[in-house]
């Protein structure tokens, strides 16, 4: 088999969109994915009413600069998540004292961004452990930042590197609420649109099962094939790279940086209504839960499409995962149902998407550094060992975590290899 230019293993928006970097300027790509689709942690399937939602990353906002020029270029048009209104406390307190509780979290989130990494004091410490010495601080904020944790990180705040969540939330430099907006026709489409024009540069369901290099070139094997390479980049989560079987081994510095990972514990329920009967009680939709933690939810609604989307993050994504699906609507259920009444509790259809140890992706929405002792985890994952590069929206200088930090990482990984490559030859490539 002739060598390629270039490999892409993974067609998540990192390998999307580092494919398109890398066969713009010429080169001879292809694109591996072992999904019988692209998107990675974005997807989407249809509901019995015929209304097509994401069932994994869904929400961005229009600070998050890349994805915003991709979803006008390929002519999508979002729609505002409905805010207006007011949000329900779970267990309930005054409106006021709700949202006194959050801006105190905004305020210790700005706190823990303002750290110094290289303080000595902070080594070492998990989350859980430097909320713990903010004694200056509120109980009832302390306990909603550790809420936070669980459920926009999906871990538990006991497990996570404390330096590393400061210089994953730095990077988070939004000024209006990362979910802000979404796509009607769902995210996962754009996705779609996007690997329609590498054509059969594209081949699905092909997982790769081992990684053979040398300093001049890659193997990539996928199951009896063998796929032949100048360079590869390995789009994947660090958790999912540190599955791979590597000839020769992987330096041992790289494989303790991808050994510090653990993967998010999610799920997504989209719940469906007859109609957004909150709007008319003058709520916006939002329940934010104190207890149980790990819980949000918020309007999903658009169009002729009424619906709640509820997160379930961390500890208590773990502790309902694998349990009976009729267990957990039920629970959820019982949650609306005391939120806003028996409508709440009444709805249409739940469906469930469990991303706790999805085979393909390790886990939702982003892994996380659980291992303390790995303060440069990234950097040295981002160095790889070329001709062998490593990307994904976890190692992204912006937006890590999102959309838009897979396009960003995407992008500069195609950019190593385009700067690695012969100006000749890459002017000799392409359509």
């Amino acid at each position: 088999m002739p060598e390629r230019d270039a490999i892409v293993v993974g067609a998540g928006f990192t390998g999307l969109s580092a494919a398109l970097e890398l066969v713009g300027a010429g080169l001879d790509v292809l694109l591996l994915e072992a999904r019988d689709r692209v998107g990675g942690k974005v997807e989407s399937e249809t509901l019995p009413d015929g209304t097509r939602i994401d069932t994994g990353g869904q929400f961005f906002c229009r600070d998050m600069s890349e994805l915003m020029a991709l979803i006008a270029e390929n002519g999508k048009t979002p729609v505002m998540t409905h805010y207006d209104g007011e949000a329900i406390y779970r267990p309930p307190v005054p409106p006021q004292q709700g949202f006194a509780r959050w801006q105190g979290v905004d305020a210790l989130r700005d706190r823990m961004i303002a750290t110094d990494p290289d303080d000595p004091e902070l080594a070492k410490l998990t989350v859980a452990d430097w909320v713990a010495r903010q004694d200056d601080v509120p109980a009832d904020v302390r306990k909603s930042f550790l809420r936070l944790i669980k459920g926009l990180w999906c871990r538990a705040p006991e497990e996570v590197a404390f330096t590393w969540l400061a210089s994953n939330d730095r990077r988070i430099t939004n000024t209006y609420s990362e979910m802000e907006m979404f796509l009607p026709g769902t995210l996962h489409a754009l996705a779609d649109q996007l690997a329609a024009r590498l054509g059969d540069r594209l081949r699905l369901g092909t997982p790769a099962t081992g990684i053979e290099y040398s300093d001049t070139s890659v193997t990539v094997i996928a199951g009896d094939e063998r796929f032949f390479a100048k360079r590869v980049i390995l789009a994947l989560p660090p958790v999912m790279i540190r599955r791979l079987p590597f000839s020769p081994a992987l330096p041992e510095r790289l494989q303790k940086a991808l050994s510090a990972w653990a993967p998010g514990l999610s799920i997504k329920l989209q719940v469906t209504y007859d109609k957004p009967f909150w709007r008319e009680r003058g709520l916006s939709g939002a329940v934010m839960w104190h207890e149980p933690q790990g819980l949000y939810a918020c309007d999903a609604s658009h169009d002729d499409y009424a619906g709640l989307i509820v997160f379930v993050g961390g500890p208590e994504a773990q502790r309902w995962h694998r349990r009976p699906r009729e267990e957990l609507t039920t629970f959820i259920r019982e949650q609306l149902s005391a939120a806003f009444g028996p409508q709440g509790g009444d709805p249409r259809d739940i469906h469930v998407r469990d991303w706790v140890d999805d085979p393909w992706s390790g886990g939702a929405y982003s892994d996380v550094v659980v291992d303390l002792d790995a303060r440069y985890a990234e950097d040295i994952i981002n160095e790889g060992v070329p001709p062998v590069h490593f990307a994904s929206s976890e190692l992204s200088p912006s937006y890590p975590g999102y959309v838009d930090g897979a396009i960003v990482a995407g992008r500069l990984a195609a950019a190593r290899i385009i700067a690695a490559t012969p100006r000749s030859q890459s002017e000799a490539g392409g359509d």
